[in-house]
């Protein structure tokens, strides 16, 4: 059990860290798990928690903050006509099932397998969000079908790997598609209920060794608290910001530092 003097700079660190993963979920929604997760594997492995499951409980911990942020940001955006319910309702069923297939193959992983999957996944949104285009198109309108499944699907399965909220995948998914930005992110919101509710409920079952303390599976109840307390009230902040400024210059300055935090997990990965 650390001590309280080992305690309390992770509390106000954690404090910090969830009053920035607010702001940026509501004002960019990349979802706040994109910052949560690596934030909270370099403080559990600072204090010396680096047992071969802390990337289930980094994980877990940032999807059990996401079920109540994106409730809290979806209902936000709504109140500004912004949600298209269309959209959530019929792609509901199949990012449902991508996050319960994501949480049966991150119970099979070690640690380091995930530390890899989010670098490279993390690197990959890093690029986008700094060097894509507006203006880049997959289609003039959401897919249907197979194809709806199938993209669906995989943004339900990888965000639940990545332990994030599927504004991340979801909002550049709707954009290609021709979804107006600010329809995007409004959106892509609900994703993240889809996504971290089931996934959460899985993860409570996982038995995890070398926990950090007050783990319930793989859950840590004292980060849930401290990042739930402040991200319920600083994601409200970033969905006022999003839609009384252009969040562009930002993005792409937040895309530099995802590259940065991806590589970086890479190379802890890599064991460098």
């Amino acid at each position: 059990m650390p001590e309280l003097a080992a305690l309390l700079p992770m509390v106000a660190l954690l404090l910090g860290i969830g009053a920035f993963a607010g702001v940026i979920a509501g004002l960019l929604g990349v979802g706040g798990g994109i910052v949560l997760v690596p934030a909270f594997f370099f403080t559990f492995d600072h204090l010396g928690y680096g047992g071969p499951q802390l990337m289930q409980v980094c994980v877990a911990t940032s999807l059990a903050t996401i079920v109540f942020t994106s409730v809290r940001s979806v209902l936000a955006h709504n109140r500004k006509g912004a949600v298209d319910w269309d959209i959530l309702r019929s792609w509901a069923p199949y990012i449902v099932g991508g996050a319960i297939l994501g949480v049966l193959a991150a119970s099979s992983l070690k640690s380091i397998a995930l530390q890899a999957i989010f670098g490279a996944m993390g690197l990959i949104v890093g690029l986008y969000m700094t060097f894509g285009r507006a203006d880049w198109r997959l289609g003039a309108e959401m897919p249907t079908g197979a194809a709806r499944g199938l993209l669906a699907g995989i943004v339900g399965f990888v965000s639940v790997l990545m332990g994030i909220g599927g504004g991340t995948f979801g909002v550049p998914l709707m954009s290609l598609y021709a979804v107006p930005i600010h329809r995007a992110v409004a959106t892509a919101s609900g994703f993240g209920i889809m996504i971290a509710l089931p996934s959460v409920i899985g993860f409570l079952f996982l038995p995890v060794a070398d926990s950090p303390p007050h783990t319930f599976g793989a859950v840590n109840v004292p980060a849930f608290l401290i990042i739930m307390a402040t991200t319920m009230t600083t994601t409200t902040w970033g969905v006022r910001l999003a839609h009384a400024m252009n969040p562009k210059p930002l993005k792409r300055a937040f895309g530099l530092f995802l590259t940065i935090v991806a590589l970086n997990m890479l190379r802890k990965a890599a064991g460098w």
